[in-house]
């Protein structure tokens, strides 16, 4: 496996100052009518034409790969301006931060639910050598394999857990953006790149089962505080008897007590305001 190791670099500025050196000389012995300075005019001239080839310039935040006729030789990542290998092949790497925002993925989540799902995954190149000769076209890679990963994440839990057990894309974010950032940088290792972050930008029913998955959750919502509505009206019932017969106020029979518990209940518990009904006769 090819890794990225530093390539051995001559200050630009100087070997231009060299170069220009060289050839003022070849000049200047070329206009002697000497046959010898002439060769030397002509040979001082074609090493400062070669040394010419090797300069290069590296922008921030980006690395060039150097190959010399098809063997890798090194990386220069410093920015700045230099003298590499003569005649020989430099490609540029950014090195920034980048995002990806993958398509709408149609996915079964692991309950065979059809879902839409999509995420942004933040990386940046860290071997420029890998990057471009472990795979072919790296952020094609990185597009493809964000997707494949996403897809694989997405068919292991459910959309939602109604009963708050165990995870679900809906309510455990956090932890499933943790879990595909390590999808992905197990798929993207061989590439040289790392991912920073990733995260789901979408995450929705498909619209073939999204009006029936929106009545299951009203449903389960409507379950949800009706309980609540009955806890808390069983609670003040108890209070309120609890109440009258440690003040003393009334004494209740087993009857009284079971009318009232039933008027309480309807009182606190129905969806409509209570109608209040004046009984000026007996129970019994």
């Amino acid at each position: 496996m090819i890794k990225e190791k530093e390539l051995t670099y001559m200050n630009g500025f100087v070997a231009l100052l060299f170069i220009l050196a060289i050839t003022g000389a070849g000049v200047y012995l070329i206009t002697l009518e000497d046959v010898l300075p002439l060769i030397a005019g002509i040979a001082a001239c074609i090493v400062a034409f070669v040394l010419l080839t090797g300069l290069t310039i590296v922008q921030p935040n980006q690395s060039n790969v150097v190959t010399f006729f098809g063997r890798y030789v090194g990386v220069i990542r410093k920015s700045g301006f230099y003298l590499a290998v003569p005649f020989s092949t430099r490609r540029r790497v950014s090195l920034r931060v980048r995002n990806f925002n993958s398509a709408k993925l149609k996915v079964n989540d692991v309950g065979g639910n059809p879902i839409e799902i999509a995420a942004v995954v933040v990386f940046s190149v860290v071997d420029s050598a890998k990057a471009l000769f472990e795979v072919d076209e790296y952020e094609t890679f990185v597009e493809i394999q964000s997707e494949t990963a996403l897809r694989h994440v997405a068919s292991k839990y459910p959309y939602d857990q109604p009963d708050t057990t165990g995870f679900s894309l809906r309510a455990n974010t956090e932890e499933i953006a943790l879990e595909l950032t390590e999808e992905l940088q197990k798929r993207l290792e061989i590439a040289g790149v790392k991912v920073i972050e990733s995260r789901l930008t979408h995450l929705a029913y498909s619209t073939e089962i999204a009006s029936a998955m929106l009545q299951r959750q009203q449903a389960e919502a409507i379950i949800a505080a009706r309980e609540k509505i009955v806890d808390g009206a069983v609670t003040m019932v108890q209070m309120a008897i609890a109440r009258l017969q440690n003040d003393n106020v009334l004494e209740l029979d087993d009857e009284r007590k079971a009318a009232m518990i039933n008027n309480l209940l309807v009182a606190v518990v129905s969806d409509r305001s209570a109608q209040p009904v004046i009984n000026t006769s007996s129970l019994y």
